[in-house]
This record gives C-alpha cells, structure tokens and sequence, in this order.
C-alpha cells in the first residue's frame, strides 16, 4: 500500500486541475478567480483538511480580528473590553473591523484578513454566509460567532446567552409584582436572540395564566429611539401597561424617556425592566432592573476559543451559552 500523499497546494492543483498560482489565489482570498472555480478549489482544500505552512518567515501575527456589523453602542464596547482581555492573556492583539451592514462579511473584508496574516476570526450579531465559512475554512483560520443574527450553521463555534430564560425571569418579575398588562418592546424580527426573549415573554405569560394581548407587543431596534417611540406606542393604547420588558438596556432608556414626556414616574406609575445589564444601568434614574448578559465573558471565551483552535485544539462544543441573571434595582415596583 502507498503511503498517503502530503496535501500541498500542488496536489489541490492537480485534483482541481488548475494551476498553482490558481489555488494560491484562492487561499489568499484574491478576486481574480472564477467562482466555480473557486468553489472546487475551497471544496478540496476543505475535504482534505489542508493547512497552510508555518515557517520562521510566516508565523503567527497574534492577531484576532473582530467583526462588528455596527459598533455604536455601548453593547458593543463591552464585547471589545472582553475580546481584548482575552487576547491580552494569549499574547495577541485585536483588530477591529465594522462592516456597517448586517448582511455579513463579504469577499472585500475577506482579502484584507489576508493581507493582514490574522489567526483568527470572531464575527458579532452579523450573518456568515455559507461562501465566507468557506473560505475562511479553505484559509485554515479559526473563527467563532458571538450573538449569532441567525440560526448557526451545524459546524459553526458559536457563543451566546440564555435568552429564553432571560425573557422569562424579567417578565416573571413584573408578574410577581403584581403586573397583568406587561408591554414587551423585542428586538428585529430576524434575529435569533429578539425571538428567544419573546417567546421566554411569552411563556412566563402562559404558565401565569395570563393571555398574551398582540397589541401589548411591539418591535424595536434595540436602540434607545426605538425604545422611546414604541413606549409612546405603548402608552397611547387605550388600555395601557402598568410595566414594559424592553428587550435591550438602550430600549429601556427610551422607555424612561416616553414616560418622563408624559409626566408618568418610574416605577410609581410605570415599571421597567432592560436586557444586558451595561455599566449604564446601575446609573440610570431610577437604577433600571435588568437582566444581565455576560457580554464580556462571551466575547471572551469567544476569543480563547479561537486562539486555542489555532493551536489545534478542537472544541468541546459547537453552541455554547452563558447563562443570564435577573438584577433587581429600582425601576420596578408592585402593582396596586
């Protein structure tokens, strides 16, 4: 029996039948390849489970990059805080890169990642189309999504929360204190997270016996001018709530705000309760309940764990996610 051929660039090139130069291309993410050639190339390179070479002259840059599909928030820094502490632990170093749209990286950031020898990809609340895991699997680099927008692909090292028990502890909370007319303001529609935390609404909701009420319902964009205008919504209904679940801590802000214009005070007249538990929480007026998410420690271990698979370490799990926690300050109050 012949011993297994080493895969190189020349053996994918003569499976593929294309040149060398052909196949580097495609590893080094350049354009000028055609897509169905391209897919042949990626598909080999991944069927053989091909590795680029490490030599003195090309080691690791100890860089993680970090892709963000907005950044201007709050949320978003404390995912930096923790990717970076993480980084700093291994060694290495993050690049920030924010693609201003929730479609998701495409071929452009793709041949920037190149150019820049990064070890590894963390992508943020941002969609990974099937052609980018391809290709940054042909490239031999790690990565990892934080708050996936959607379902994961099988496959796909993901880090999140326990948004369902997130949606039902802060909804429980309202109705223990009292509350039967709950408003929750969720995030988008397509994102996974904004669904979990409605249906963890709504169940604490039925096990209460309490009926869920459409109107009672409204979608925001976890922004606090999407929290301000639906709390109007909220308010203006002819039977108003006694207390809104705002799916983000930003929505929350926006909740205070509609109430402040309305002469209506939290929580005498109006409990609120947020999701993330941002340093901006405990601050606010009133100190607003919330639910905290380990933003920082998902972007962490994140992070490890992409660091670790560049070492060759395979991961215990594909899905992990870190457990929220209900925080009682003073933006709540019993219903009488």
């Amino acid at each position: 029996m012949s011993a297994k051929r080493r895969v190189t660039i020349a053996l994918i090139a003569e499976e593929a039948g294309v040149s060398i130069p052909t196949v580097s291309k495609v590893i080094n993410g350049r354009p000028e390849v055609a897509p169905a050639t391209r897919h042949k190339v990626e598909r080999l390179l991944q069927e053989h489970g091909y590795q680029r070479r490490v030599s003195q002259d090309d080691s690791p840059a100890g860089l993680i990059d970090l892709v963000f599909a907005e950044i201007e928030s709050p949320w978003a820094m404390e995912i930096v805080r923790g990717a970076e502490s993480a980084a700093h632990e291994a060694g290495a170093s993050v690049v920030i890169s924010v693609l201003h749209t929730h479609a998701g990286p495409g071929r452009d950031w793709l041949e920037r990642l190149a150019a820049r020898r990064t070890d590894g990809v963390v992508i943020v609340a941002s969609r990974l189309s099937t052609g980018i895991q391809a290709q940054l699997s042909a490239r031999s680099l790690p990565f990892a999504v934080v708050d996936p927008e959607g379902e994961p692909a099988p496959g796909v090292i993901s880090v999140g929360a326990t948004n369902w028990n997130g949606g039902l502890a802060a909804t429980r909370h309202l109705l223990e204190l009292g509350h039967r007319r709950i408003g929750m303001i969720s995030g988008p529609a397509d994102m996974l997270c904004s669904q979990a935390r409605i249906d963890g609404y709504r169940a604490a909701l039925e096990t209460a016996g309490v009926p869920l009420v459409p109107e009672l319902v409204r979608r925001g964009t976890f922004l606090v001018d999407s929290g301000h205008d639906e709390g109007h919504a909220l308010l203006d209904l002819a039977d108003p709530p006694t207390a809104i679940f705002a799916g983000s801590d930003l929505m929350a802000f926006g909740v205070f705000e509609a109430a402040r214009q309305r002469g209506l005070r939290v929580p005498e007249d109006l409990s609120v309760v947020g999701f993330d538990d941002l340093p901006l929480a405990k601050s606010a007026w009133p100190p607003l309940t919330t639910v905290r998410q380990p933003l920082q420690e998902m972007a962490a271990l994140a992070t490890r764990t992409v660091l670790a698979m560049g070492r060759g370490e395979v991961p215990e799990t594909k899905r992990v996610e870190l457990a929220t926690e209900l925080i009682v300050r003073e933006s709540t109050a019993r219903h009488t």
